[in-house]
């Protein structure tokens, strides 16, 4: 795989949304090269712990490498952050002070992965973070039926064309090859016109599919809750409006109290609000940010904070990490 250089998106907000503190514990869900897991580290020392989770092996082998230096501070766990409740309970490592999701693709995923993550670089359509899933992209667009796959196009991609191109992929088959799958795509809806490959949405949408990334993000955001001690802070960064829209949703609820319909006079549902809001308008990059790093113009980032009796406040712990964990091969897959 090439080796891109990492830049770490709304880095400078991500810590000051997390409140980082001396002696802190937190969770990185989405390590990637372990750019933010560093800036953590290092902003939380003396006596910080950080805990990497990625479901990509390249991951975990890349961040390794970045993070040798923080060895007693870091644990990398190759595993999907959907397990985060397991995996934090098997290290003791809970209450926490901070939880990272940074969604979507790594620059390492987009920049010559033989998974074909990216329409620009010939690969097979496999598109799975994890080797060790069974469905591929190969296998959804070579197997589905044309409304199946439309249905999936338009669900996850938001493509308005979703039925005239999965019309054209089943005429097309088999499609085994990213390059083969964007000209499909692209002749299908008439070339390129916007701002955006017209392949861009159908790849999202595979990606999402293959890899359950909506579904996997909700069950997350409600096991953050318990794992979240009292003034414990939830960061997530999204790319798209599915991702972004889950996690508006889900923090609009849980800022509230009584969730009952307004047709009800008289609170049933006993509901007790579990975060506070830090932010109500989504945090976006700044213009340098944006010239720096164009691939950050679509991150848009939420911030609650943990409150409520039901919580355990956070206090500094005392343990010690070491890669050796990781040279054991612990994963829950």
């Amino acid at each position: 795989m090439l080796s891109v250089a990492h830049k770490p998106v709304l880095l400078k907000e991500v810590l000051s949304a997390l409140s980082i503190q001396p002696g802190g514990r937190y969770v990185d869900c989405t390590l990637g090269g372990g750019g933010h897991a560093m800036a953590i580290i290092q902003a939380s020392a003396p006596g910080g712990q950080l805990l990497g989770i990625d479901a990509d092996p390249e991951a975990i082998r890349a961040a390794a490498i970045n993070l040798s230096r923080y060895t007693d501070s870091v644990l990398l766990v190759n595993d999907n952050f959907v397990n985060i409740d397991t995996i934090c309970h098997h290290y003791d490592f809970y209450p926490v002070h901070g939880i990272l999701l940074d969604l979507g693709l790594s620059s390492m995923q987009l920049f010559d992965d033989p998974r074909g993550f990216s329409f620009q670089y010939e690969a097979a359509l496999d598109m799975r973070f994890n080797p060790k899933q069974e469905v591929t992209a190969a296998d959804i667009v070579n197997n589905y039926s044309e409304i199946d796959l439309a249905q999936l196009i338009r669900k996850y991609g938001e493509e308005p064309h979703s039925f005239r191109i999965a019309r054209r992929i089943v005429q097309s088959r088999p499609v085994n090859t990213t390059t083969q799958l964007a000209a499909i795509v692209a002749d299908a809806v008439g070339g390129r016109k916007g701002r955006i490959h017209p392949a861009t949405r159908t790849f999202q949408a595979l990606r999402i599919a293959v890899n359950e990334e909506l579904e996997h993000l909700e069950e997350t955001l409600d096991k953050a809750v318990d794992l979240l001690g009292i003034g414990g802070r939830l960061v997530v960064i999204s790319y798209h409006s599915l991702e972004d829209r889950i996690v508006k949703q889900f923090l609009a609820k849980e800022s509230r109290d009584c969730i009952c319909p307004p047709s009800i006079p008289v609170c049933q549902c006993k509901h007790v609000a579990s975060f506070r809001l830090i932010n109500k308008k989504v945090i976006v990059p700044s213009e340098e940010e944006l010239d720096e790093n164009p691939r950050s113009r679509s991150a848009r980032m939420r911030i609650a904070e943990r409150i409520g009796s039901g919580s355990t406040p956070v206090k500094v712990s005392n343990a010690k990490f070491s890669f050796n964990e990781l040279r054991r091969g612990y994963s829950l897959n």
